[in-house]
């Protein structure tokens, strides 16, 4: 049998290596790599605009528009609770306007002692 590689008396090769071969194989698996990096930057990008997409800009649920329309009447109303215990519900802007008020009176008071 015959080798297509010529050896010499001390078995190594006489014949050098394509420089071109290498050079085109280095080439090409360099250029797979770059396409590879940007298929997967670019299904990335689409896979986390979906997910944003899905989770951040789809549109509220009626149940939770309702949920929050009855919020805003509940925490933005006047309504007489009990007549006998002259009990209302206010805005809570209105209520923490007045504790706000309460509380720096009682320490203008404390302070004027």
């Amino acid at each position: 049998m015959s080798s297509p590689l010529q050896t010499g008396p001390s078995g190594y090769e006489k014949q050098d290596v394509s420089v071109n071969k290498v050079v085109l194989w280095g080439v090409m698996s360099i250029l797979v790599v770059v396409v590879v990096i940007i298929w997967g930057l670019d299904y990335f990008t689409a896979v986390k605009e979906e997910i944003v997409q899905t989770q951040v800009l789809s549109p509220q649920s009626v149940t939770l528009r309702e949920l929050r329309a009855r919020e805003a009447e509940e925490f933005g109303s006047y309504k007489l609770l009990d007549s006998a215990g002259s009990v209302y519900r206010i805005p809570i802007d209105r209520a923490m306007e007045i504790v706000a008020d309460e509380a720096y009176r009682q320490r203008l008071k404390a302070t004027s002692k």
